[in-house]
């Protein structure tokens, strides 16, 4: 059973920082991508960020410039640090590993508050 377990969530004022980190139990992490994905109140899930195993990267709008996802497959993590956070960015932030024949494995989510 793959798990995928978030960190680092909490409450940061507007123009502060947070990482986020997501530990999976798969021995084969390396070779999987792994998304950042986050749905604020009375909305639909977005993707934030994506990172393949070749370690391409991808952003929504909102947030290039400003996130950075990165993995280090030794400790079988993703990371996603959030710098310049608004009010916007508030949402409950989940991880999610794109597995074998399509499988996809998320987290329980970690809250992100951004305060004005």
């Amino acid at each position: 059973q793959v798990q995928l377990v978030e960190s680092g969530g909490g409450l940061v004022q507007a123009g502060g920082s947070l990482r986020l980190s997501c530990v999976a139990s798969m021995s084969t992490f390396s070779v999987h991508a792994i998304g950042w994905y986050r749905q604020a109140p009375g909305k639909q899930r977005e993707l934030v960020a994506r990172i393949t195993s070749d370690r391409t990267t991808n952003y929504a709008d909102s947030v290039k410039g400003r996130f950075t996802i990165s993995r280090d497959n030794l400790k079988k993590t993703g990371y996603l640090q959030m710098n310049s956070l608004t009010p916007e960015d508030t949402a409950v932030y989940y991880c999610k590993l794109d597995g074998f024949f399509r499988q996809e494995y998320w987290g329980q989510g970690t809250q992100v508050t951004v305060s004005s």
